[in-house]
């Protein structure tokens, strides 16, 4: 008797226009690491405010469609300010694959954050993986993300 195919984990991404580019490299590193990408927008060249798209991923996190996601901006600085305003959301800017596991095993991070302009597609495909691969370790760090949300 065979075991029933396992669905993939849907991550949602979103990016105002400074970051589309870098978003559609992680799509397609999701799908590589056997990940269902959710991209909730924008397109290349399509003008959009990051509050706004910061806000759809929010969004979709509270209707439980997915548990993790990722923003992407010019800096990834003002998506993952306007990200964090929902209690919710826990976003973490990373530049590295340091940053990418602390935030995981430490705050317990749903949502990763990456600045197109900021950080070369290849550190941030380790960052993805990084986060994707990483739990969050409990033990004392359990009261602390308590009180961010």
């Amino acid at each position: 008797m065979s075991a029933a195919p396992q669905t993939p984990e849907v991550i949602a991404l979103a990016s105002d226009h400074a970051g589309a580019q870098l978003k559609a490299i992680l799509a397609a590193e999701l799908e590589r690491l056997g990940f269902q990408p959710l991209d909730l927008g924008t397109a290349p060249g399509a003008p959009v405010d990051y509050p706004d798209m910061a806000e759809h991923l929010a969004a979709t996190l509270a209707t439980g469609t997915c548990r993790r996601g990722v923003l992407v901006c010019g800096s990834g600085i003002g998506i993952s300010i306007a990200a964090n305003r929902h209690r919710h959301v826990r976003a973490a800017l990373c530049h590295d694959v340091t940053g990418a596991r602390l935030c995981r095993e430490h705050n317990d991070a749903n949502v990763l954050v990456l600045g197109e302009r900021t950080t070369g597609a290849e550190v941030a495909r380790d960052c993805l993986a990084t986060f994707l691969s990483t739990d969050f370790a409990g033990g004392r760090h359990g009261p602390r993300v308590a009180k961010l949300g």
